[in-house]
């Protein structure tokens, strides 16, 4: 299968696509839940992964309850996600090889995530990725979040391409709703998240991984 168009630009988002931090923030919240002597089951973490944080904040709510102190909250995930971080957090398969891809096709990119810049540096940075994307569209920089299209439309501005020439990578669902509203040939790379008929519906492409992104755009139109 080929792409509808030609990839003039690729958009990335980051937690779950090019690196391992989903699996990292689930564990910084349940350590933060048994501190509390209380449980967060993955089926409720599930319901969290790409949204932004003022949704993913309500469902923690819902779940634990009123009174429920969510600044306290949000200060013991982000203590205990930095302590597991430091173990180092893992690239996910075939990052590399398709961002060497892009750079022998002079290929621009950008990522454009929920997550704020110091997340985004810490993240990116351990792995030396930071100066191989071309702009950086975080929640900093975001009135809308995901499922709105704003950070993709973002992003495509930020490189000076038209959306609809854009390839979009995402994992989560709201990723994918919202690279879809942009106008973007969007591919669902699934992390902790299935694909459903609806993700079917608004991608172009369900990929297993990155290293199947890179196939697919190696087969494309030659390096220029």
């Amino acid at each position: 299968m080929h792409l509808p168009r030609e990839v003039k630009a690729v958009v990335f988002d980051m937690d779950g696509l090019l690196v391992d931090t989903e699996s990292v923030v689930f564990e910084a919240m349940k350590a933060t839940a048994r501190r509390s002597g209380l449980d967060l089951p993955f089926e409720v973490f599930i319901k969290m992964v790409g949204l932004p944080h003022v949704l993913s904040d309500q469902i923690v709510r819902e779940h634990f309850g009123d009174p429920f102190d969510i600044e306290l909250w949000r200060s013991g995930v982000r203590e205990h996600f930095y302590e597991f971080a430091q173990a180092g957090i893992m690239l996910k398969a075939g990052v590399v090889e398709l961002l060497d891809e892009l750079d022998a096709r002079k290929l621009p990119r950008a990522i454009a995530t929920s997550s704020n810049r110091e997340s985004v540096e810490h993240s990116l940075g351990q792995h030396g990725l930071l100066p191989r994307f071309d702009a950086f569209i975080t929640r900093d920089v975001q009135q809308n979040h995901k499922p709105h299209p704003e950070p993709f439309l973002k992003a495509a501005d930020a490189l000076g391409i038209d959306p609809a020439d854009c390839l979009a990578l995402e994992d989560s669902h709201n990723g994918v709703r919202a690279a879809s509203a942009a106008g973007m040939m969007t591919i669902m790379v699934p992390d902790l998240l299935d694909p459903t008929e609806e993700m079917r519906g608004l991608c172009v492409r369900i990929a297993r991984d990155l290293h199947e992104v890179h196939e697919l755009l190696r087969a494309q139109t030659s390096i220029r």
